[in-house]
């Protein structure tokens, strides 16, 4: 289970908790704050504490004092203008805090992302718990054989079986070595003389898909950026579950600029210059093929696929 009894005690506790402010608040987000949203198998992404809303960008934006009064619509035409021509500033006055429960493998990929507040749970100084990512069967694939990053045909049931079953058996074994070296009482051999090594070395043999949990900080324009890359369709499946829960506390938090990012960046293509000419010349009615695009091989496939014409 994602969260012990405890851990939902404590969160219940924190939701029950009320605090008089002057700040802007989201009525939508409040009534998520602290509640963990489910992630993977043992896995969860909660919004601890935030700052601003919609309001705050559009006042950034305009550097007025108070809310001003203006009408919403014309708040919405700007934050749709911000996002569309790439502004930042105004979506850096937003920030939001994560707590964040995840394999280690996703957490080594997340860390990749370097404009963040992160504060994760030290193995030299706490004891990780006994709890893995198992992929379910339909996620098990085949190495791509057209790209290196990803994932080809789904692996027929007898080899998806065996390969849990390692997956399983390894971290297992990796786990009661690390808790026997621990002098824990988790270890499977009672009776042998344990060492009691110290946590920042017995910590080495525990597999990647050992969970872990980390606090992540950050604004909001480049939060999006995050999303935008990891809420992508071609993001590696374990991290993109976090980025779709994440989204959902985007949602609740600045709707409007939810949907001006939705609109603009995750629903968007980018197209370079050779493409636009492409692109103009389909429209002009001209037969254009990869040999006469000027596009490379690579180049000319994205922009068919983003134009659902797969097999031009």
């Amino acid at each position: 289970m994602p969260l012990s009894e405890a851990q939902q005690a404590e969160i219940e506790t924190a939701r029950a908790a009320r605090f008089e402010t002057r700040r802007a608040t989201v009525p939508a987000l409040e009534e998520m704050l602290f509640t963990a949203l489910p992630v993977l198998d043992h896995g969860f992404v909660r919004v601890i504490d935030y700052m601003g809303d919609d309001a705050a960008v559009v006042q950034a934006a305009r550097v007025s004092y108070g809310r001003g009064t203006r009408k919403v619509s014309e708040d919405k035409a700007l934050i749709k203008y911000l996002m569309r021509h790439r502004h930042s500033t105004p979506f850096e006055m937003c920030e939001i805090k994560y707590h964040v429960k995840l394999p280690i493998f996703v957490a080594r990929q997340w860390i990749r992302h370097r404009t963040a507040n992160v504060n994760e749970i030290s193995a030299r100084y706490s004891i990780l718990d006994k709890e893995f990512y198992l992929p379910r069967p339909e996620d098990l694939a085949a190495q791509s054989s057209v790209n290196r990053q990803g994932r080809g045909d789904i692996l027929e049931a007898e080899q998806a079986s065996m390969v849990l079953d390692l997956l399983r058996d390894d971290a297992e074994r990796t786990y009661r070595n690390y808790a026997w070296m621990l002098n824990e009482e988790d270890a499977e051999d009672h009776d042998a003389d344990r060492p009691g090594l110290a946590r920042e070395l017995a910590r080495m043999n525990l597999t990647l898909n050992t969970y872990t949990q980390w606090y992540w900080k950050t604004d909001l324009h480049n939060l999006l950026h995050f999303l935008s890359l990891r809420a992508d369709a071609h993001a590696q499946y374990e991290i993109r579950v976090y980025a779709e829960a994440m989204l959902e506390s985007v949602k609740a938090w600045v709707p409007g600029c939810y949907e001006a990012f939705c609109d603009y960046r995750l629903g968007a293509v980018s197209l370079s210059a050779g493409m636009l000419s492409v692109v103009k010349r389909l429209l002009a009615g001209e037969a254009v093929t990869q040999e006469t695009s000027g596009l490379g091989k690579r180049e000319w496939t994205e922009l068919m696929l983003s134009l659902d014409r797969p097999g031009a």
